[in-house]
């Protein structure tokens, strides 16, 4: 559809509604958020904000020693991912590939060796348009994310300017625990003696 000029709102419907469909970066769990090899402390959890400012070139990570990073991404609750978008820059730097693992907090590159839950060949994407849906069925209860990015397209080290992550989130829910206080040696005149069945209950 062609729009004059002025304000489109359909427009500025769709943005926003593709923009609260890449809001997992709200559900980190930032304090405990890591990126290993990241040159300059801290600029790894940068890279994690909203869809609309992606194209912010201040904010990025940059690999250290030699072209791997790896992002150790706890969530507040359990996650469904849907779907990854990596953002680098349009040469050697941008990340050639990445490596999906689920549930394995405190990873370590010596971890990297284990089979992937899911592997992607990337695309060089300088815009943030290119959306890599991951197999539902593996991520469908993630409460702690590891990305790692193994090589780029040649460069010494590797640039992301934004990571997107689409998908569901759900509040972590706490089994809180009663504590009886039994009378030590109960009076039977007091209380009615009733024959009780022990039974066991398992949490799933």
């Amino acid at each position: 559809m062609a729009h004059g000029p002025g304000r489109c709102r359909c427009c500025g419907a769709e943005a926003a509604e593709r923009g609260a469909a890449w809001g997992l970066y709200l559900r980190i769990d930032r304090q405990r958020l890591q990126c290993l090899n990241e040159r300059r402390e801290g600029s790894g959890a940068t890279v994690f904000r909203p869809w609309e400012q992606r194209g912010d070139r201040s904010q990025f990570v940059e690999s250290d020693d030699d072209e791997e990073l790896l992002f150790n991404i706890p969530f507040t609750g359990s996650v469904k991912l849907k779907g990854v978008i990596v953002m680098g820059e349009d040469g050697d730097s941008h990340p050639a590939e990445m490596r999906l693992f689920r549930n394995i907090p405190h990873m370590s590159f010596d971890d990297t060796a284990k089979e992937p839950e899911q592997s992607f060949s990337l695309s060089r994407d300088p815009l943030g348009e290119l959306e890599y849906p991951t197999k539902i069925s593996r991520f469908s209860n993630v409460y702690h994310l590891s990305m790692h990015f193994p090589k780029n397209f040649g460069a010494e080290t590797t640039k992301i300017f934004y990571i997107g992550l689409k998908g569901e989130w759900t509040e972590a829910h706490r089994h809180e625990v009663t504590i009886c206080n039994y009378e030590a040696s109960a009076n039977p005149a007091d209380h009615k003696v009733e024959q009780i069945t022990p039974q066991t209950h398992f949490i799933s």
